[in-house]
């Protein structure tokens, strides 16, 4: 049994569609459309189940926008929020067995910051459906109660050979796993993920963040030997000593071979604000990889846009790399790979 790495062949991808109950009521339609421009590109590649409190109103959005629903299934469900990311299954698999594990952790708001008693029950209601999917392929499905255990999928990046990434300020945060120390967490996360090792980033934050640092906004495995990572370059920033800090730490890490990872910088987007002066967290790092491709947030600032497309690029020469718009999510707090969650399919 092994944690995939998110550039392992996908099975299908999760989203939670956004809706009037929701804090995106002000920026409804906008948010709905990034939705609609995430759901097109992914559902070209591979399926797409999307979790719906109002289903014939998300039917009805990606019809509008002219996106085919033979690839996209949508159920019902009661819905806080959107982040599909945290409150979706963390996947294992075994090849060899033809299994897949679905993992399900308690997901409290990011610490108890927002209310999450709709989102903590979505994978009941979700499991039979990717029970049913994977039985279609004769592959077998586990349920996995991590409930005890406070965890988000966008605390932790996996390079697929039992090497972990995340970060001190999110997982030894004082609302979510309290009575655990640094170590204990690590012996959890290499038990549930039949891991090897675990690399802690000290150095992750980002202004406007509501995650305590998740590890997916500020640095990610783009291969077992590389790693891309937001790097602030403006001595004037107030990131600027954050993160060439997380910098350092990412340069003295080290892959399982002993050799130093290849670094792939990514530049720090010029700074977005809400309408009451806050700074938003907008981040390039925050790219969802894909069957074939990789989609990147981007913030309608044309050089930067195009210089972590670049770089992305020279991380993933063998997919496409894909512009969104992501200028709405970021109102929230979150961007894209917040906003989704991949499933892993078996290769042999």
């Amino acid at each position: 049994m092994f944690f995939p790495s998110e550039w392992h062949q996908q099975a299908f991808v999760q989203l939670t569609w956004p809706h009037k109950n929701t804090d995106w009521s002000p920026v409804l339609a906008d948010a709905i459309s990034c939705f609609c421009d995430i759901a097109c590109e992914v559902a070209k590649r591979e399926p797409l189940l999307i979790v719906a409190q109002y289903p014939e109103e998300a039917k009805e959005s990606l019809i509008q926008q002219g996106i085919s629903l033979d690839n996209i299934t949508i159920i019902q469900c009661p819905t806080n929020d959107t982040w599909a990311r945290d409150h979706a299954f963390i996947t294992c698999i075994d090849e060899q067995k033809r299994k897949v594990f679905l993992n399900d952790f308690q997901f409290n708001g990011w610490g108890l910051k927002f209310a999450a008693n709709h989102d903590n029950q979505i994978n009941k209601t979700t499991f039979s459906h990717i029970a049913d999917y994977y039985k279609a392929q004769d592959i077998q499905t586990e349920y996995i109660n991590h409930l005890d255990f406070v965890f988000e999928g966008g605390s932790i990046e996996s390079d697929g050979e039992g090497t972990l990434l995340v970060t001190t300020s999110c997982l030894l945060s004082d609302n979510r796993n309290k009575t655990l120390s640094q170590q204990n967490i690590e012996n959890l996360l290499k038990q549930y993920f039949n891991a090897g090792r675990v690399l802690w980033v000290h150095h992750s934050w980002l202004a406007g963040d509501d995650t305590d640092g998740h590890i997916d906004t500020v640095a990610r495995f783009c291969s077992p030997t590389s790693i891309a990572y937001v790097k602030c370059e403006n001595p004037a920033d107030e990131h600027y000593e954050e993160l060439q800090a997380m910098e350092k730490e990412l340069l003295a890490f080290r892959t399982a071979e002993g050799q130093p990872y290849t670094l792939y910088p990514l530049p720090l987007p010029d700074p977005c604000f809400d309408e009451e002066g806050q700074r938003l967290p907008a981040t390039h790092a925050n790219f969802l990889i894909i069957n074939g491709a990789v989609l990147v947030p981007t913030y309608h600032q044309a050089e930067k846009d195009q210089e972590a497309i670049a770089q992305l690029r020279k991380a993933f020469p063998d997919r496409m790399v894909i512009g969104i718009d992501c200028r709405v999510l970021i109102l929230q707090h979150g961007s894209l790979h917040c906003s989704t969650m991949q499933y892993p399919n078996l290769v042999i």
